[in-house]
Protein backbone atom coordinates (compact mmCIF):
# COMPACT_ATOMS: atom_id res chain seq x y z
CA UNK A 1 0.00 0.00 0.00
CA UNK A 2 1.79 3.26 -0.60
CA UNK A 3 -0.03 6.76 -0.09
CA UNK A 4 1.05 9.74 -1.66
CA UNK A 5 0.01 13.11 0.18
CA UNK A 6 0.51 16.07 -1.77
CA UNK A 7 0.58 19.43 -0.89
CA UNK A 8 -0.52 22.52 -2.97
CA UNK A 9 -1.89 25.61 -1.29
CA UNK A 10 -4.26 28.20 -2.00
CA UNK A 11 -1.34 30.99 -1.23
CA UNK A 12 0.20 29.70 -4.49
CA UNK A 13 -3.09 30.54 -6.41
CA UNK A 14 -3.77 33.50 -5.16
CA UNK A 15 -1.07 35.42 -6.42
CA UNK A 16 -0.67 33.43 -9.48
CA UNK A 17 0.76 35.59 -12.00
CA UNK A 18 3.48 37.53 -9.34
CA UNK A 19 4.95 34.02 -8.95
CA UNK A 20 5.06 32.91 -12.41
CA UNK A 21 6.86 36.18 -12.74
CA UNK A 22 8.87 35.37 -9.90
CA UNK A 23 9.83 32.41 -11.75
CA UNK A 24 11.33 33.60 -14.30
CA UNK A 25 13.30 36.29 -12.78
CA UNK A 26 14.55 34.94 -9.60
CA UNK A 27 13.60 30.74 -10.37
CA UNK A 28 15.17 29.43 -7.26
CA UNK A 29 13.22 31.54 -4.16
CA UNK A 30 9.71 29.85 -4.31
CA UNK A 31 10.82 26.46 -4.61
CA UNK A 32 12.95 27.15 -1.82
CA UNK A 33 10.51 28.89 0.16
CA UNK A 34 8.18 25.56 -0.12
CA UNK A 35 10.71 23.40 0.85
CA UNK A 36 11.67 25.39 4.14
CA UNK A 37 7.91 25.18 4.93
CA UNK A 38 7.54 21.10 4.10
CA UNK A 39 10.26 20.46 6.21
CA UNK A 40 9.03 21.95 8.84
CA UNK A 41 5.52 20.78 8.19
CA UNK A 42 7.31 16.92 7.92
CA UNK A 43 8.84 17.11 10.89
CA UNK A 44 5.45 17.94 12.76
CA UNK A 45 4.56 14.92 10.75
CA UNK A 46 6.65 13.06 12.56
CA UNK A 47 6.50 14.09 15.57
CA UNK A 48 2.67 13.46 15.53
CA UNK A 49 3.02 10.19 13.82
CA UNK A 50 4.68 8.62 16.59
CA UNK A 51 2.68 9.58 19.10
CA UNK A 52 -0.42 8.72 17.00
CA UNK A 53 0.82 5.09 16.07
CA UNK A 54 3.46 3.97 18.93
CA UNK A 55 5.80 3.27 17.12
CA UNK A 56 9.70 4.56 17.62
CA UNK A 57 10.15 7.47 16.52
CA UNK A 58 13.28 6.07 13.85
CA UNK A 59 10.81 3.83 12.28
CA UNK A 60 8.43 6.78 11.39
CA UNK A 61 11.47 8.64 10.05
CA UNK A 62 12.32 5.65 7.98
CA UNK A 63 8.89 5.40 6.59
CA UNK A 64 8.48 8.80 5.80
CA UNK A 65 11.91 8.74 4.12
CA UNK A 66 12.95 11.96 1.84
CA UNK A 67 10.03 13.96 -0.07
CA UNK A 68 10.33 15.06 -3.42
CA UNK A 69 10.86 18.99 -2.93
CA UNK A 70 10.33 21.53 -4.74
CA UNK A 71 12.43 23.03 -8.05
CA UNK A 72 12.01 25.27 -10.59
CA UNK A 73 9.37 24.31 -12.84
CA UNK A 74 7.63 22.00 -9.83
CA UNK A 75 5.99 23.95 -6.89
CA UNK A 76 5.05 20.87 -4.54
CA UNK A 77 6.40 19.05 -1.68
CA UNK A 78 5.20 15.52 -2.23
CA UNK A 79 6.23 13.27 1.35
CA UNK A 80 5.38 9.76 0.36
CA UNK A 81 5.09 6.49 2.49
CA UNK A 82 3.90 3.53 2.18
CA UNK A 83 3.39 -0.16 4.06
CA UNK A 84 1.23 -2.36 5.73
CA UNK A 85 -0.24 -3.78 8.67
CA UNK A 86 2.70 -3.37 11.20
CA UNK A 87 4.38 -6.23 13.02
CA UNK A 88 4.11 -6.48 16.72
CA UNK A 89 7.65 -6.41 16.55
CA UNK A 90 8.03 -2.78 16.45
CA UNK A 91 5.59 -2.09 19.32
CA UNK A 92 7.19 -2.83 22.70
CA UNK A 93 5.94 -6.40 22.57
CA UNK A 94 5.79 -8.08 26.50
CA UNK A 95 4.83 -11.81 26.84
CA UNK A 96 2.56 -12.12 29.44
CA UNK A 97 0.11 -15.37 31.12
CA UNK A 98 -2.13 -15.73 27.77
CA UNK A 99 -1.02 -13.52 25.12
CA UNK A 100 1.19 -10.76 24.72
CA UNK A 101 0.80 -6.72 25.69
CA UNK A 102 2.01 -4.27 23.02
CA UNK A 103 1.23 -0.78 22.76
CA UNK A 104 -0.43 0.09 19.09
CA UNK A 105 -1.60 3.45 18.36
CA UNK A 106 -0.10 4.58 21.92
CA UNK A 107 -2.52 2.37 24.01
CA UNK A 108 -1.80 -0.79 25.75
CA UNK A 109 -3.18 -3.46 24.39
CA UNK A 110 -3.39 -7.45 24.76
CA UNK A 111 -3.10 -10.30 22.16
CA UNK A 112 -4.85 -13.20 23.32
CA UNK A 113 -3.13 -16.24 22.10
CA UNK A 114 -0.09 -14.48 21.01
CA UNK A 115 3.73 -15.56 21.79
CA UNK A 116 6.98 -14.63 21.76
CA UNK A 117 8.87 -17.87 23.49
CA UNK A 118 8.32 -21.25 23.11
CA UNK A 119 7.92 -24.22 25.75
CA UNK A 120 6.23 -25.31 27.90
CA UNK A 121 4.55 -23.00 30.98
CA UNK A 122 7.10 -22.55 33.65
CA UNK A 123 10.06 -23.59 31.27
CA UNK A 124 9.55 -20.81 28.57
CA UNK A 125 12.63 -19.90 26.24
CA UNK A 126 13.43 -16.97 23.50
CA UNK A 127 13.20 -18.57 19.98
CA UNK A 128 16.24 -17.43 18.15
CA UNK A 129 14.33 -17.70 14.64
CA UNK A 130 11.71 -15.34 15.64
CA UNK A 131 14.06 -12.35 16.13
CA UNK A 132 12.14 -10.73 18.31
CA UNK A 133 8.95 -10.81 16.77
CA UNK A 134 4.92 -11.85 17.99
CA UNK A 135 3.60 -14.69 16.46
CA UNK A 136 -0.05 -16.71 16.50
CA UNK A 137 -1.32 -20.00 15.67
CA UNK A 138 -2.67 -20.16 12.72
CA UNK A 139 -3.88 -24.28 12.35
CA UNK A 140 -1.80 -26.81 14.59
CA UNK A 141 1.56 -26.32 14.68
CA UNK A 142 1.84 -23.36 12.07
CA UNK A 143 2.06 -19.97 13.00
CA UNK A 144 2.22 -16.68 11.25
CA UNK A 145 3.55 -12.78 12.50
CA UNK A 146 0.80 -11.00 14.74
CA UNK A 147 -0.29 -7.95 13.42
CA UNK A 148 -1.35 -4.53 15.11
CA UNK A 149 -3.71 -2.92 13.03
CA UNK A 150 -1.25 0.21 12.36
CA UNK A 151 -0.97 1.43 8.65
CA UNK A 152 1.37 4.01 8.61
CA UNK A 153 -0.23 5.80 5.67
CA UNK A 154 -3.35 5.68 6.49
CA UNK A 155 -2.33 7.09 10.00
CA UNK A 156 -0.41 9.55 8.04
CA UNK A 157 -3.36 11.13 6.34
CA UNK A 158 -6.30 10.82 9.15
CA UNK A 159 -6.39 12.68 12.81
CA UNK A 160 -4.07 14.05 14.74
CA UNK A 161 -1.12 14.08 12.23
CA UNK A 162 -3.32 15.68 9.49
CA UNK A 163 -4.47 18.16 11.69
CA UNK A 164 -0.84 19.31 12.70
CA UNK A 165 0.02 19.35 9.35
CA UNK A 166 -2.36 21.96 7.95
CA UNK A 167 -2.09 23.88 11.14
CA UNK A 168 1.56 24.62 10.23
CA UNK A 169 1.97 24.80 7.02
CA UNK A 170 -1.07 26.29 5.69
CA UNK A 171 -0.50 29.67 7.64
CA UNK A 172 3.35 29.58 7.41
CA UNK A 173 3.28 29.27 3.74
CA UNK A 174 1.03 31.77 2.96
CA UNK A 175 3.26 34.03 5.69
CA UNK A 176 6.63 32.81 3.56
CA UNK A 177 5.06 33.42 0.01
CA UNK A 178 3.89 37.01 0.48
CA UNK A 179 6.83 38.26 2.15
CA UNK A 180 8.90 37.08 -0.95
CA UNK A 181 6.42 38.52 -3.31
CA UNK A 182 6.55 41.70 -1.41
CA UNK A 183 10.10 41.92 -1.65
CA UNK A 184 10.54 40.75 -5.02
CA UNK A 185 7.56 41.10 -6.99
CA UNK A 186 5.64 44.53 -5.47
Amino acid sequence: MEVRASWANDALKKYERQIARLSVEFPKVIPQEINKVGNRAKTVVIRNLTKQTGLDRRVIVKAVGNPAQARPGKLSYDMRTRGGDIRLKYLKPVERGDGVDAKPFGQKMHFKGAFMMGGKVGDRKVVERFKGHVMRRTKGRFYTFQRSGVVIPDEMTSGATLKAFHDIADPLLKQRIEKVLNKLAP
